[in-house]
This record gives structure tokens, C-alpha cells and sequence, in this order.
């Protein structure tokens, strides 16, 4: 089976600022195309049809926090395989291991650096392919 390259991402963050880094950081140096949402009601609305190949989920958002997106978003039948890295500031190993336990592909730590979230976004799904090419 051939890797797939990472082009299409989902990136749902609830706060101005950091999204407004994140697409300078995923456009401008990372040459991704982007569709953007403010929350996981909005996530769940236009994630299927998006059909990203990515999702970047913030952890903490009001009303229905990444965690729980995630599994709805896993609901979608079309979205069940999407490999979904999780952004939070909250790092304790506790939570990271939780987090590791939802099967995501990694955390990125917030505030991440601009100029190298496209290539920590492209090394964890490089070796996520690499295990799905050795598993198959």
C-alpha cells in the first residue's frame, strides 16, 4: 500500500489567536489546505463532507471539550479511521496518557512554534503511515 501525503486538515480551535497562528502555520508554511471550526458542533457539521485527511483538535473548548468531539467524530462512519492529533496546554503525563488511550496519533503542546507545526504535523502522520504499511 502507498503512504498517502498529508494534505487536507481539520483544524478546530476555539480560540481567535491561536488560530489565527495555526493558518499561517498550516497555509503559509505548511502548504496544507485548511478548513477551520471554532467548536465541535461545528466540526461535526462539516468534517464529513471536508473529508479531511487530518484532524488538529483542541482539547479544551466551551460547550463540548475535544474529547468528547472525538468520539462523534469517530460516530461518522466516513470519519471513524481519521487520525486526530489533539492540541491542549494541559500536559501532565496523566492526561497525555489518557489522551494516548483515545488512539490518537500524539499531542501537540500549546503555544506550539509556528514554524514547525507543519513538520511535527508531517513526522507523527509519516510514522503513522510507516505502521500502517508494516501492519497490513
Amino acid at each position: 500500500m502507498a503512504n498517502k501525503e498529508l494534505n487536507k486538515i481539520l483544524l478546530v480551535e476555539d480560540e481567535v489567536d491561536i488560530q489565527t497562528v495555526a493558518k499561517y502555520a498550516l497555509e503559509r508554511v505548511g502548504n496544507f489546505q485548511v478548513k477551520y471550526c471554532y467548536c465541535g458542533n461545528e466540526a461535526l457539521e462539516c468534517a464529513e463532507s471536508f473529508a479531511p485527511d487530518l484532524i488538529l483538535l483542541d482539547v479544551m473548548m466551551p460547550k463540548m471539550d475535544g474529547i468528547t468531539a472525538l468520539k462523534k467524530l469517530r460516530e461518522i462512519p466516513a470519519l471513524k479511521d481519521t487520525p486526530v492529533i489533539f492540541m491542549t496546554a494541559k500536559v501532565q503525563a496523566g492526561e497525555v496518557s489518557r489522551y494516548n488511550e483515545l488512539n490518537i496519533l500524539g499531542v501537540i503542546l500549546k503555544p506550539f512554534n509556528a514554524m514547525t507545526l507543519a513538520d511535527d504535523l508531517r513526522a507523527k502522520w509519516t510514522k503513522y503511515q510507516e505502521q500502517r504499511t508494516s501492519s497490513t
